[in-house]
Protein backbone atom coordinates (compact mmCIF):
# COMPACT_ATOMS: atom_id res chain seq x y z
CA UNK A 1 0.00 0.00 0.00
CA UNK A 2 0.97 3.66 -0.34
CA UNK A 3 1.07 6.03 2.62
CA UNK A 4 -2.02 8.22 2.78
CA UNK A 5 0.10 11.13 3.99
CA UNK A 6 3.28 11.13 1.91
CA UNK A 7 2.60 8.49 -0.76
CA UNK A 8 5.65 6.33 0.02
CA UNK A 9 5.34 2.52 -0.05
CA UNK A 10 4.28 1.14 3.36
CA UNK A 11 5.39 -2.38 4.25
CA UNK A 12 6.18 -2.55 7.98
CA UNK A 13 3.35 -4.26 9.88
CA UNK A 14 2.93 -3.09 13.47
CA UNK A 15 -0.01 -5.26 14.46
CA UNK A 16 -2.15 -7.83 12.65
CA UNK A 17 -5.59 -8.43 14.17
CA UNK A 18 -6.49 -10.74 11.29
CA UNK A 19 -10.08 -10.25 10.08
CA UNK A 20 -13.05 -8.47 11.65
CA UNK A 21 -16.34 -6.85 10.63
CA UNK A 22 -16.55 -3.05 10.90
CA UNK A 23 -16.73 -2.26 14.59
CA UNK A 24 -19.87 -0.11 14.38
CA UNK A 25 -21.80 -2.49 12.09
CA UNK A 26 -24.35 -3.57 14.71
CA UNK A 27 -26.74 -6.30 13.64
CA UNK A 28 -30.49 -6.68 13.95
CA UNK A 29 -32.07 -10.00 14.87
CA UNK A 30 -32.90 -10.65 11.22
CA UNK A 31 -29.33 -9.90 10.11
CA UNK A 32 -27.92 -12.64 12.34
CA UNK A 33 -29.02 -15.17 9.73
CA UNK A 34 -27.31 -13.32 6.87
CA UNK A 35 -23.64 -13.53 5.81
CA UNK A 36 -21.39 -11.10 7.69
CA UNK A 37 -18.46 -9.55 5.84
CA UNK A 38 -15.06 -9.56 7.54
CA UNK A 39 -12.18 -7.36 6.39
CA UNK A 40 -8.46 -7.61 7.13
CA UNK A 41 -7.53 -5.51 10.14
CA UNK A 42 -3.85 -4.76 10.36
CA UNK A 43 -1.97 -1.58 11.09
CA UNK A 44 1.29 -0.54 9.42
CA UNK A 45 3.70 2.34 9.82
CA UNK A 46 5.24 4.42 7.05
CA UNK A 47 9.00 4.50 7.49
CA UNK A 48 9.19 7.76 5.52
CA UNK A 49 6.81 10.02 7.48
CA UNK A 50 5.99 7.68 10.43
CA UNK A 51 2.22 7.76 10.01
CA UNK A 52 0.64 4.61 11.45
CA UNK A 53 -2.31 3.51 9.32
CA UNK A 54 -4.51 0.67 8.09
CA UNK A 55 -5.43 -0.38 4.59
CA UNK A 56 -8.72 1.11 3.38
CA UNK A 57 -10.77 -2.06 2.92
CA UNK A 58 -14.05 -0.56 4.08
CA UNK A 59 -15.12 2.64 2.35
CA UNK A 60 -15.92 5.63 4.54
CA UNK A 61 -19.23 6.18 2.73
CA UNK A 62 -20.32 2.70 3.84
CA UNK A 63 -19.16 3.14 7.45
CA UNK A 64 -20.78 6.53 8.11
CA UNK A 65 -24.11 5.65 6.51
CA UNK A 66 -27.69 6.18 7.60
CA UNK A 67 -27.25 3.21 9.98
CA UNK A 68 -24.29 4.73 11.85
CA UNK A 69 -25.24 4.30 15.52
CA UNK A 70 -22.76 6.43 17.43
CA UNK A 71 -24.40 9.46 19.06
CA UNK A 72 -22.03 11.59 21.15
CA UNK A 73 -24.70 12.95 23.47
CA UNK A 74 -25.15 9.60 25.23
CA UNK A 75 -21.83 10.05 27.01
CA UNK A 76 -22.22 12.63 29.76
CA UNK A 77 -18.45 12.91 30.19
CA UNK A 78 -18.02 13.68 26.48
CA UNK A 79 -20.76 16.32 26.56
CA UNK A 80 -19.07 17.88 29.61
CA UNK A 81 -15.77 17.81 27.73
CA UNK A 82 -17.44 19.72 24.87
CA UNK A 83 -19.00 22.26 27.23
CA UNK A 84 -15.65 22.88 28.92
CA UNK A 85 -14.00 23.37 25.53
CA UNK A 86 -16.53 26.01 24.46
CA UNK A 87 -16.22 27.83 27.80
CA UNK A 88 -12.44 27.91 27.34
CA UNK A 89 -12.10 28.67 23.64
CA UNK A 90 -14.48 31.66 23.46
CA UNK A 91 -12.39 33.91 25.72
CA UNK A 92 -9.09 32.44 24.54
CA UNK A 93 -9.78 33.41 20.92
CA UNK A 94 -11.94 36.43 21.74
CA UNK A 95 -14.98 35.02 19.93
CA UNK A 96 -18.24 36.95 19.97
CA UNK A 97 -21.58 37.22 18.14
CA UNK A 98 -19.71 38.33 15.00
CA UNK A 99 -17.54 35.21 14.94
CA UNK A 100 -18.12 32.18 12.73
CA UNK A 101 -17.51 28.59 13.83
CA UNK A 102 -17.39 25.35 11.86
CA UNK A 103 -17.26 21.86 13.35
CA UNK A 104 -16.32 18.89 11.19
CA UNK A 105 -17.84 15.56 12.25
CA UNK A 106 -20.34 17.45 14.40
CA UNK A 107 -22.37 14.29 15.06
CA UNK A 108 -25.61 15.07 16.93
CA UNK A 109 -24.67 18.63 17.87
CA UNK A 110 -23.25 17.66 21.25
CA UNK A 111 -20.64 20.49 21.02
CA UNK A 112 -22.11 23.17 18.77
CA UNK A 113 -25.20 23.43 20.98
CA UNK A 114 -23.05 25.37 23.44
CA UNK A 115 -22.05 27.91 20.78
CA UNK A 116 -25.72 28.30 19.82
CA UNK A 117 -26.55 29.10 23.45
CA UNK A 118 -23.89 31.85 23.34
CA UNK A 119 -25.40 33.34 20.17
CA UNK A 120 -22.34 32.51 18.06
CA UNK A 121 -22.96 31.54 14.44
CA UNK A 122 -21.97 27.95 13.70
CA UNK A 123 -22.27 25.26 11.06
CA UNK A 124 -21.79 21.52 11.46
CA UNK A 125 -20.63 19.02 8.85
CA UNK A 126 -21.36 15.32 9.28
CA UNK A 127 -22.07 12.53 6.77
CA UNK A 128 -24.17 10.30 9.06
CA UNK A 129 -27.89 10.83 8.58
CA UNK A 130 -29.21 10.03 12.06
CA UNK A 131 -26.80 12.20 14.07
CA UNK A 132 -27.10 15.04 11.54
CA UNK A 133 -30.88 15.03 11.94
CA UNK A 134 -30.54 15.18 15.72
CA UNK A 135 -28.23 18.20 15.39
CA UNK A 136 -30.77 20.00 13.23
CA UNK A 137 -33.41 19.40 15.91
CA UNK A 138 -31.10 21.32 18.26
CA UNK A 139 -31.14 24.28 15.91
CA UNK A 140 -27.69 23.64 14.45
CA UNK A 141 -27.35 24.15 10.68
CA UNK A 142 -25.75 20.89 9.52
CA UNK A 143 -24.38 19.93 6.12
CA UNK A 144 -24.71 16.18 5.62
CA UNK A 145 -21.54 15.42 3.68
CA UNK A 146 -17.89 14.46 3.99
CA UNK A 147 -15.61 17.43 4.52
CA UNK A 148 -13.22 18.14 1.64
CA UNK A 149 -11.54 21.02 -0.16
CA UNK A 150 -14.51 21.21 -2.54
CA UNK A 151 -17.03 21.41 0.28
CA UNK A 152 -14.85 23.98 2.04
CA UNK A 153 -14.98 26.23 -1.02
CA UNK A 154 -18.77 25.92 -1.14
CA UNK A 155 -19.01 26.86 2.55
CA UNK A 156 -16.81 29.92 2.00
CA UNK A 157 -18.88 31.03 -1.01
CA UNK A 158 -22.19 30.72 0.85
CA UNK A 159 -21.30 31.53 4.45
CA UNK A 160 -17.80 33.03 4.55
CA UNK A 161 -14.56 31.91 6.12
CA UNK A 162 -14.45 30.59 9.69
CA UNK A 163 -12.75 32.10 12.72
CA UNK A 164 -12.68 28.72 14.45
CA UNK A 165 -12.63 25.30 12.79
CA UNK A 166 -13.08 22.33 15.12
CA UNK A 167 -12.29 18.69 14.36
CA UNK A 168 -12.64 16.39 17.37
CA UNK A 169 -11.73 12.77 16.72
CA UNK A 170 -12.26 13.09 12.99
CA UNK A 171 -8.70 13.13 11.62
CA UNK A 172 -8.33 9.40 12.25
CA UNK A 173 -11.52 8.75 10.24
CA UNK A 174 -10.27 10.47 7.08
CA UNK A 175 -9.08 8.25 4.20
CA UNK A 176 -7.74 11.14 2.07
CA UNK A 177 -5.80 13.22 4.56
CA UNK A 178 -4.38 15.75 2.12
CA UNK A 179 -7.76 16.62 0.60
CA UNK A 180 -9.17 17.02 4.11
CA UNK A 181 -6.41 19.30 5.39
CA UNK A 182 -6.45 21.37 2.21
CA UNK A 183 -10.11 21.96 3.05
CA UNK A 184 -9.15 23.15 6.52
CA UNK A 185 -6.83 25.75 5.04
CA UNK A 186 -9.44 26.80 2.47
CA UNK A 187 -12.19 27.47 5.02
CA UNK A 188 -10.01 29.16 7.66
CA UNK A 189 -10.07 32.95 8.09
CA UNK A 190 -6.62 34.63 7.78
CA UNK A 191 -6.25 35.01 11.56
CA UNK A 192 -8.45 32.06 12.47
CA UNK A 193 -7.60 28.94 14.49
CA UNK A 194 -8.08 25.24 13.84
CA UNK A 195 -8.38 22.90 16.81
CA UNK A 196 -8.02 19.18 16.25
CA UNK A 197 -8.30 16.48 18.89
CA UNK A 198 -7.07 12.94 18.29
CA UNK A 199 -5.86 9.98 20.35
CA UNK A 200 -2.12 10.34 20.85
CA UNK A 201 -0.11 7.57 19.20
CA UNK A 202 2.44 7.79 21.99
CA UNK A 203 -0.20 6.70 24.52
CA UNK A 204 -1.48 3.96 22.21
CA UNK A 205 1.99 2.49 21.94
CA UNK A 206 3.00 2.89 25.60
CA UNK A 207 -0.26 1.45 26.96
CA UNK A 208 -0.87 -1.11 24.18
CA UNK A 209 -4.29 0.36 23.36
CA UNK A 210 -4.75 -1.97 20.39
CA UNK A 211 -8.52 -2.00 20.83
CA UNK A 212 -8.57 1.53 19.40
CA UNK A 213 -7.53 -0.01 16.07
CA UNK A 214 -10.54 -0.57 13.83
CA UNK A 215 -11.66 -0.01 10.26
CA UNK A 216 -13.16 3.41 11.01
CA UNK A 217 -9.73 4.63 12.16
CA UNK A 218 -7.59 4.91 9.05
CA UNK A 219 -4.69 6.73 10.74
CA UNK A 220 -3.02 7.02 14.17
CA UNK A 221 -1.20 10.28 14.85
CA UNK A 222 1.85 11.40 16.71
CA UNK A 223 2.44 15.13 16.95
CA UNK A 224 5.35 14.59 14.56
CA UNK A 225 3.06 13.33 11.79
CA UNK A 226 0.26 15.80 12.55
CA UNK A 227 2.72 18.70 12.34
CA UNK A 228 4.13 17.46 9.04
CA UNK A 229 0.67 16.86 7.57
CA UNK A 230 -0.50 20.39 8.36
CA UNK A 231 2.80 21.90 7.23
CA UNK A 232 2.28 20.37 3.79
CA UNK A 233 -0.76 22.61 3.48
CA UNK A 234 0.78 25.79 4.87
CA UNK A 235 -0.70 25.41 8.33
CA UNK A 236 1.33 25.73 11.53
CA UNK A 237 0.70 24.07 14.88
CA UNK A 238 1.31 26.74 17.50
CA UNK A 239 0.12 25.07 20.70
CA UNK A 240 -1.06 21.77 22.12
CA UNK A 241 -2.85 20.45 25.17
CA UNK A 242 -2.65 16.92 26.52
CA UNK A 243 -6.08 15.53 27.34
CA UNK A 244 -7.18 12.44 29.28
CA UNK A 245 -9.86 11.57 26.71
CA UNK A 246 -9.62 8.29 24.81
CA UNK A 247 -6.79 7.05 26.97
CA UNK A 248 -4.66 10.12 26.23
CA UNK A 249 -5.29 12.61 23.42
CA UNK A 250 -3.77 15.73 21.96
CA UNK A 251 -5.60 18.93 21.20
CA UNK A 252 -3.59 20.90 18.66
CA UNK A 253 -4.06 24.56 17.78
CA UNK A 254 -3.11 25.53 14.24
CA UNK A 255 -3.16 28.66 12.12
CA UNK A 256 -2.09 29.85 8.71
CA UNK A 257 1.69 29.64 8.46
CA UNK A 258 1.81 33.32 7.50
CA UNK A 259 -0.04 34.42 10.61
CA UNK A 260 2.17 36.36 12.99
CA UNK A 261 -0.30 36.26 15.86
CA UNK A 262 0.54 32.90 17.41
CA UNK A 263 4.11 32.08 18.46
CA UNK A 264 4.86 28.37 18.87
CA UNK A 265 4.59 27.30 22.50
CA UNK A 266 7.16 25.28 24.41
CA UNK A 267 4.55 22.52 24.81
CA UNK A 268 4.85 21.69 21.11
CA UNK A 269 8.61 21.10 21.14
CA UNK A 270 8.40 19.29 24.50
CA UNK A 271 5.88 16.81 23.13
CA UNK A 272 7.86 16.20 19.94
CA UNK A 273 11.01 15.66 22.02
CA UNK A 274 9.14 13.06 24.08
CA UNK A 275 8.00 11.26 20.94
CA UNK A 276 11.55 11.24 19.59
CA UNK A 277 12.90 9.83 22.87
CA UNK A 278 10.31 7.03 22.70
CA UNK A 279 11.37 6.39 19.10
CA UNK A 280 8.15 7.07 17.20
CA UNK A 281 10.29 8.26 14.29
CA UNK A 282 12.25 4.98 14.18
CA UNK A 283 11.29 1.41 13.31
CA UNK A 284 12.42 0.07 16.69
CA UNK A 285 9.42 1.48 18.57
CA UNK A 286 7.02 -0.66 16.56
CA UNK A 287 8.82 -4.02 16.52
CA UNK A 288 7.44 -5.64 19.69
CA UNK A 289 3.93 -4.26 19.67
CA UNK A 290 2.38 -7.46 18.30
CA UNK A 291 3.85 -9.52 21.13
CA UNK A 292 2.36 -7.15 23.71
CA UNK A 293 -1.04 -7.40 22.00
CA UNK A 294 -0.90 -11.19 22.01
CA UNK A 295 -0.11 -11.19 25.71
CA UNK A 296 -3.17 -9.03 26.53
CA UNK A 297 -5.42 -11.23 24.40
CA UNK A 298 -4.22 -14.40 26.11
CA UNK A 299 -4.69 -12.96 29.60
CA UNK A 300 -8.18 -11.67 28.78
CA UNK A 301 -9.28 -15.03 27.41
CA UNK A 302 -7.80 -16.83 30.40
CA UNK A 303 -9.69 -14.49 32.73
CA UNK A 304 -13.00 -15.19 30.97
CA UNK A 305 -12.43 -18.95 30.99
CA UNK A 306 -11.62 -18.85 34.70
CA UNK A 307 -14.83 -16.95 35.44
CA UNK A 308 -16.78 -19.59 33.55
CA UNK A 309 -14.97 -22.42 35.37
CA UNK A 310 -15.95 -21.08 38.80
CA UNK A 311 -19.52 -20.39 37.70
CA UNK A 312 -19.47 -16.58 37.63
CA UNK A 313 -21.79 -14.59 35.39
CA UNK A 314 -19.98 -12.05 33.18
CA UNK A 315 -21.58 -9.21 31.22
CA UNK A 316 -20.27 -6.08 29.51
CA UNK A 317 -21.00 -2.37 29.77
CA UNK A 318 -20.74 -0.26 26.63
CA UNK A 319 -21.30 -1.49 23.07
CA UNK A 320 -18.18 0.40 22.06
CA UNK A 321 -16.11 0.03 18.92
CA UNK A 322 -13.01 -0.68 21.01
CA UNK A 323 -14.83 -3.52 22.74
CA UNK A 324 -15.70 -5.04 19.40
CA UNK A 325 -12.05 -4.94 18.34
CA UNK A 326 -11.05 -6.74 21.54
CA UNK A 327 -13.79 -9.38 21.30
CA UNK A 328 -13.13 -10.13 17.65
CA UNK A 329 -9.35 -10.19 18.12
CA UNK A 330 -9.88 -12.78 20.84
CA UNK A 331 -12.23 -14.83 18.65
CA UNK A 332 -15.14 -14.60 21.11
CA UNK A 333 -18.44 -15.75 19.64
CA UNK A 334 -21.85 -15.95 21.23
CA UNK A 335 -22.83 -15.68 24.89
CA UNK A 336 -20.87 -18.51 26.47
CA UNK A 337 -18.24 -16.27 28.07
CA UNK A 338 -20.06 -12.90 28.08
CA UNK A 339 -23.84 -13.15 28.38
CA UNK A 340 -24.69 -9.71 27.04
CA UNK A 341 -23.62 -6.06 26.87
CA UNK A 342 -25.63 -3.05 28.03
CA UNK A 343 -25.51 0.43 26.53
CA UNK A 344 -27.21 3.71 27.36
CA UNK A 345 -27.86 4.55 23.70
CA UNK A 346 -31.31 3.46 22.49
CA UNK A 347 -29.84 3.37 18.99
CA UNK A 348 -27.80 0.28 19.99
CA UNK A 349 -30.21 -1.49 22.32
CA UNK A 350 -31.87 -4.66 20.98
CA UNK A 351 -29.12 -5.05 18.37
CA UNK A 352 -26.13 -7.41 18.43
CA UNK A 353 -22.40 -6.75 18.45
CA UNK A 354 -20.68 -7.33 15.08
CA UNK A 355 -18.74 -10.57 14.90
CA UNK A 356 -19.40 -11.84 18.42
CA UNK A 357 -23.19 -11.51 18.08
CA UNK A 358 -23.53 -10.70 21.78
CA UNK A 359 -26.93 -9.01 22.45
CA UNK A 360 -27.18 -5.38 23.61
CA UNK A 361 -29.66 -4.43 26.32
CA UNK A 362 -30.68 -1.42 28.40
CA UNK A 363 -28.41 -0.82 31.45
CA UNK A 364 -31.30 -1.67 33.82
CA UNK A 365 -30.69 -5.32 32.94
CA UNK A 366 -27.62 -5.34 35.21
CA UNK A 367 -29.54 -4.53 38.40
CA UNK A 368 -32.12 -7.14 37.46
CA UNK A 369 -29.64 -9.98 36.78
CA UNK A 370 -26.95 -9.07 39.35
CA UNK A 371 -23.91 -10.35 37.41
CA UNK A 372 -20.67 -11.17 39.21
CA UNK A 373 -18.42 -9.31 36.76
CA UNK A 374 -19.09 -6.30 34.53
CA UNK A 375 -16.44 -5.61 31.88
CA UNK A 376 -16.25 -1.92 30.98
CA UNK A 377 -15.32 -1.96 27.30
CA UNK A 378 -15.13 1.86 26.80
CA UNK A 379 -12.41 2.10 29.44
CA UNK A 380 -11.75 5.68 28.38
CA UNK A 381 -14.95 6.73 30.22
CA UNK A 382 -14.63 4.17 33.03
CA UNK A 383 -14.96 6.82 35.75
CA UNK A 384 -18.37 7.80 34.38
CA UNK A 385 -19.52 4.19 34.10
CA UNK A 386 -18.30 3.11 37.54
CA UNK A 387 -20.65 5.66 39.07
CA UNK A 388 -23.50 4.08 37.14
CA UNK A 389 -22.51 0.65 38.46
CA UNK A 390 -22.70 1.47 42.15
CA UNK A 391 -25.59 -0.98 42.41
CA UNK A 392 -23.14 -3.89 41.92
CA UNK A 393 -21.84 -3.24 45.45
CA UNK A 394 -25.16 -4.60 46.74
CA UNK A 395 -24.27 -8.11 45.57
CA UNK A 396 -20.45 -7.86 45.66
CA UNK A 397 -20.18 -7.59 41.90
CA UNK A 398 -16.95 -6.38 40.30
CA UNK A 399 -16.41 -3.84 37.53
CA UNK A 400 -13.21 -4.35 35.53
CA UNK A 401 -11.37 -2.83 32.60
CA UNK A 402 -9.44 -5.19 30.30
CA UNK A 403 -6.67 -2.96 28.89
CA UNK A 404 -3.72 -2.60 29.31
CA UNK A 405 -4.15 -5.10 32.16
CA UNK A 406 -7.22 -6.56 33.81
CA UNK A 407 -7.99 -4.24 36.71
CA UNK A 408 -10.85 -4.14 39.21
CA UNK A 409 -12.34 -0.67 39.66
CA UNK A 410 -13.81 0.49 42.95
Amino acid sequence: MKCRLCGAPVTRIVCDLHHAPPSNAYLSQAELDLPEIYYPLRVLVCESCWLMQIDEYKQAAEIFSRDYRYYSSYSSSWVNHASDFVSMIIPRLGLDQNSKVLEIASNDGYLLQFFVKKGISCIGVDPAEGPAQEAKKRGIPTIRDFFSATLAKNIVEKFGKRDLVIGNNVLAHVPDLNVFVEGLREVLAPDGTITLEFPHLLELMKNVQFDTIYHEHYSYFSLITARDLLKRHHLRIYDIERLPTHGGSLRVYACDEESGMNPVSQAVSDCIDEEVVYGLNTSDAYVNFQEKVNDIKEKFLSFLLEQKRVGKQVVGYGAAAKGNTLLNACGIKGTELIRYVVDASPYKQDFFLPGSHIPIYHPSRIEKDKPDVVIIFPWNIAEEIVLLLKCTHNWNGEAIIPIPTIRVLR
